[in-house]
Formats: structure tokens, sequence, C-alpha cells
């Protein structure tokens, strides 16, 4: 490594826990911990638990830091690092989280939407190196999303553009968290595709979702969905083919009205793999404007299960 190799602290803020990394200019985690958010006591405990993270990690390491970023949930304000409203995170109505760090450490700090955070990690490190222009999905307990025009994130008016999973697809649909019907989370997300699969699920009795539960419907997961496709079991394919279509649609008004026409899949969910990936472009190839219709690139995100530490570092290599 080499002496003057700027070095990050990568913050991955979620709600059940936060990861922590040092991370390098080439995108390489030096060293990594986490620590349990206990968000349900409120943003004084998890501020200190942030801080006692980023102590740990920092413990008998004589290394100077070029900066901080933290992917938070929730609407921020990159300028000031205030994070407003997170979801999973109850009493953060307005907490500077960035002035809060930069004076504990002395160190500048970047925060920004996890999402976008990840849209930038893959800008910096991943599978959009080689592209001026993207939307960024990820696919987990809900859709979230960044876009990418010209190598710059776009935020929007108060920094919250690319709420992909807040396109409706069908005014008649399920509800959504968020109050608004047919979101494209309402069907996509983590949550709601297990609750679905789990009432609908009656109606398939011979399918394999069945043996790798064990009968047991609160087991029922992407994984397992995942697993039984790969067995061939043809309900479990046609959830994947179900997803793709929708969120095909949704991705299709974006491509439209944004002209981008490639899209980066990460998540949980995304573990669907090729299956999914062709659904989605069949669908976006056969609903886009003509002149897209020929460019349409679904692509898998690269960071994987790192995407939160190295997303949120970038923030300051992407800042610099």
């Amino acid at each position: 490594m080499a002496k003057t190799e700027k070095l990050v602290l990568g913050v991955d803020l979620g709600g059940t826990n936060i990861k922590i990394g040092i991370v390098s200019q080439e995108g390489k985690i030096l060293t990594k911990n986490d620590v349990k958010t206990e968000a349900h006591l409120g943003p004084k405990t998890v501020i200190k638990n942030i801080e006692k993270g980023i102590n740990e990690i920092l413990k008998n390491k004589k290394i100077k830091l070029s900066g901080i970023g933290i992917g938070a949930p929730g609407i921020v304000s990159t300028k000031k690092g205030i994070v407003q409203n997170p979801p999973n995170l109850p009493g953060w109505d307005e907490i500077p989280l960035g002035a809060i760090l930069k004076k504990k450490f002395g160190v500048k700090v970047n925060v920004e939407n996890d999402a976008n955070a990840a849209a930038i990690g893959e800008l910096i490190f991943g599978a959009g190196k080689k592209y001026s222009s993207f939307v960024m999905v990820t696919l987990g307990t809900g859709v979230g999303g960044g876009i990418i025009y010209n190598r710059k994130l776009y935020r929007g008016e108060i920094g919250g553009a690319g709420e992909i999973g807040h396109i409706s697809i069908n005014p008649n649909g399920p509800r959504c968290n968020c109050g608004s019907t047919g979101c494209i989370e309402a069907y996509a997300g983590n949550h709601y595709l297990k609750e679905f699969v789990k009432k609908d699920l009656k109606n398939h009795p011979s399918s394999k979702i069945w043996e790798l539960v064990n009968n047991d419907l609160e087991k029922v997961s992407p994984r397992m969905i995942q697993m039984a496709a790969e067995l061939g079991d043809v309900y479990a394919k046609e959830i994947i083919l179900d997803l793709g279509v929708n969120l095909g649609i949704a991705f299709s008004s974006l491509s439209n009205v944004l002209d981008i026409s490639t899209f980066i899949i990460g998540g949980g969910v995304a573990g669907f793999g090729k299956p999914l990936f062709t659904s989605i472009k069949t669908t976006m190839i056969s609903r886009v404007l003509t002149p897209l219709k020929n460019r349409i690139n679904i692509v898998p995100a690269k960071l994987k299960n790192e995407a939160g530490i190295l997303g949120a570092s970038s923030l300051v290599f992407y800042n610099t």
C-alpha cells in the first residue's frame, strides 16, 4: 500500500446493525466490524454506538483518515449532513449526524442516503465504472434507488430523488407503507413478497417450497423461492417471472422519463439472478419507447455484501 494512499472510514447505518470498515482508495476493505444499532433506544444511543464502533476499529491503529462516509436511511441533507425521518430509526426527526461526528473525530464527514451511497459505490468501485448514466436499484426489505446521470448523482430538490420503490404500477394494487397503493415496493419488497407467497402457497400444494420450508410458512424467504426454482418448481419460477414483469413496468417508466437505459440491480432479492434479470429486460423492451429498445441493459451489482461499507466510503472519494 502506497504511503500517499487515502484511507476512509465507511459506515453503513442500518436499523439492526451498524457496519464499519476502513477502505482504501482502490475499494479494498482493510478491516471491518459491526455493532448493534439499538434503534429503539433513540438517536443518542445510536450515535453513541456509531462512535463506539469507530473507536473500536481505530483502536491501536496509527492511520490518518481522509474522512468518514455514512450511508443512512431516510432523506439526507448532504450539505449539512442532516438525516431526516429515516424508517426503522424512531425519534430521528432531524439529526445533524455529520456535524456530530465531525466534532467527535476531527475529520470531514459525508452523509448520504444509503441507496444513493450504493449508487455512488457502484460508480466508483463497482459495475457502474464503465457507464456515464445508470439507475441503481436495491431490492431488499424495500426497493431503493439512486440515479447517476453523466457520472453525477441526481439528488432532486431536497435530496429525496431515486425513490424507485414508490412508483405506482397499479392504482388499485396493495397498500404500501408510504400510504399510496400499488407501489412497486408493495410487490417486490422482501416483506411484501414473503407475505404474498405465504398466503398464495396454499393454492399450490405441489410446490417444492413446501418441502424446503418443512411445511412452516414462517420460513418462506426469497432464498427458499430461489432454491425451489432451481429445482424446477413451476410456481417458484412464476413468482420470479411475475416479479420481473412488475419491476420491468416500473423501470420502463423511469427509462422513458430519464432517457437512461442501464439498470444496475443489487440487494438480497436480486439473488434470483438471470431469470429475474431476463424477465425485467424482456418486459422493458416491450414497453419502452422505440429508440430505447435496443439499449436496455440490466446489470447485476458488483459490490454485493460489501455494498454498504464500500458505498459509504465512496462518498468521501466522490466528494474529494
